[in-house]
């Protein structure tokens, strides 16, 4: 039996719900079956999408309210999904029975997310961001407005109780979920519009370690079991392609990534973080990276900790200042150099120092540790609490430094299996899936500093490695969650899906 609705946490923020939509005509309702999506049971919407050249644009859509993805669920106001489906678009009618599918989650910290009371598209809610959070471009209305077909799931997320206490949304709820969705989509294949077969997924921060977890574990049989409790439907649970901004994933790893990066800056207000704590992550990073024997875009070749740096600014770095200081009118890159004298800008190039970058870069965001912190205060804590435990360690040296009293400094138990289910580099490196996405975009900000550079560099160069394709930069002088650059998006995923159909709508945001 299903959880209550609001299981003890509060929706802070609203529902972000289409002003333009417009009600015209109701199918009847779902199905008896569960599993079995209704082709009739859809309202025709019609709303306006505007891009970023300010021209707006018509879209009549047949929008499916929240259809509960499982037999099973532990919550259906989570475990449900929303589908929006174009049939016209400025004037013209669209065809979107085989469009490209696209699988747009909105998790953000490892919170619920919720499509229960959508409206329209892009309607679900994040469960517990504070007022202002959020705000990325919407992905999923400039996928509809280029004739794509878009599925908008809801999953649950650490911070869900039940009456007892019990929290029933922690790892690896969040990925198990989102599998369920793709699996109820795959089952209704031929009955739900679009190809089932070209599935791209979507997400940023968490929402983005999810889409990359998603992307490499495709078919994983290490879900199984928990897919079964769920009652997910007999099908796949892979996807074609995969787009992922800001990912904060390889968790296990992260603090150590985190101040191989930003251990040399200063927190807010000047303060300096604990030198043993980051120089001792830093050489467990080094381990690390030296562990995963990965190599390179454009044969750069090994990758370690000694030349990551290196690796870092000359394939992602410094052309990112290139590509925005040539986009830049002549008066105004002359302004910016002059404010930014440490870019040496010759031949239409610009270069600079590691040192220098760092110190343009400014304040970290985050303390040492930054994600298993000693006092169990994270986000990431908290995604691994367990029963009525709120927060877990889920490193050996974050159990070992604890500061919250607890009687044993071990890990728990269970906390390995976890983690293989958390990291999609156990699927790309540890235990290479054949059945992973073969296309990625994958995207950060080079002052994104709520995670390390390296975590984005290392999942593509684990999947270049594969021989997959890869297309990766980092946004000159953006922080966390920015997405500058969301046309080229849609027409890439026209592009690798071989989809014939509708024009993309260019670096838009959804009216």
């Amino acid at each position: 039996m299903g959880i209550g609705a609001t299981a003890g946490v509060a929706v802070v923020g609203g529902t972000a719900l289409n002003a333009n939509a417009s009600d015209s005509t109701s199918s009847p309702s779902l199905s008896s079956d569960a599993l079995a999506f209704d082709p009739d049971g859809y309202t025709e919407l019609t709303t306006t999408i505007t891009d970023a050249d300010g021209a707006d644009h018509d879209v009549t859509y047949h929008f499916w309210k929240a259809v509960t993805y499982v037999t099973d669920p532990v919550d259906a106001t989570y475990q449900s999904l929303v589908v929006s489906v174009p049939v016209e678009i400025d004037g013209t009618a669209v065809d979107a029975t085989d469009a490209p599918i696209l699988f747009a989650n909105g998790v953000e910290g490892y919170l619920p997310f919720t499509v229960s009371a959508a409206a329209g598209i892009a309607g679900g809610t994040a469960v517990g961001l504070p007022p202002g959070a959020g705000g990325n471009v919407s992905l999923p209305k400039l996928g509809l407005a280029a004739g794509y077909v878009v599925v908008e799931p809801g999953a649950r997320g650490w911070s869900l109780t039940d009456s007892s206490g019990t929290y029933y949304g922690t790892a690896p709820s969040g990925i198990v979920d989102l599998k369920a969705a793709v699996r109820y989509v795959r089952a209704n294949k031929g009955v739900m519009p679009g190809n089932t077969d070209r599935i791209v997924s979507t997400g940023t921060s968490a929402g983005g370690a999810l889409s990359s977890l998603l992307g490499a574990s495709g078919d994983s049989p290490i879900y199984d079991v928990y897919l079964k409790e769920l009652g997910a439907a007999d099908a796949s649970d892979a996807v074609f392609a995969t787009g992922a901004w800001c990912p904060i994933t390889d968790l296990e790893h992260a603090d150590g990534a985190y101040e191989f990066c930003w251990g040399s800056n200063p927190l807010n207000g000047g303060k300096t973080v604990d030198v043993t704590v980051s120089r001792t992550l830093q050489a467990q990073f080094a381990e690390y990276q030296a562990s995963l024997k990965l190599k390179g875009l454009n044969g750069f070749g090994p990758l370690r900790a000694r030349n990551l740096d290196d690796y870092l600014l000359e394939t992602y770095i410094q052309p990112s200042a290139t590509t925005y200081l040539t986009d830049l009118s002549a008066a105004a890159r002359e302004t910016y150099l002059a404010a930014n004298t440490f870019i040496a800008w010759s031949g239409g190039r610009a270069a600079f120092t590691w040192a220098d970058y760092l110190t343009h870069v400014g304040a970290r965001k985050k303390n040492a540790p930054a994600f298993d912190t000693f006092d169990l205060s994270a986000v990431e804590n908290h995604e691994f609490g367990k029963g009525t435990t709120a927060a877990r360690h889920f490193t050996a040296y974050g159990a070992k430094n604890d500061t919250t009293g607890l009687t044993s400094r071990r890990l728990d138990s269970d906390i390995a299996e976890k983690l293989r289910l958390m990291n999609p580099m156990h699927h790309l490196v540890e235990k290479v899936n054949p059945n992973r996405s073969k296309h990625w975009w994958i995207r950060l900000g080079t002052k994104d500093s709520d995670t390390s550079l390296t975590v984005a560099a290392n999942l593509a160069a684990a999947v270049d490695n594969l021989g997959d394709d890869v297309n990766h930069l980092y946004y000159w002088d953006q922080g966390h969650g920015a997405n500058t650059d969301p046309g080229d998006f849609i027409t890439w995923v026209a592009k690798v899906t071989g989809h014939k159909g509708k024009r993309s709508v260019r670096n838009g945001r959804g009216g």
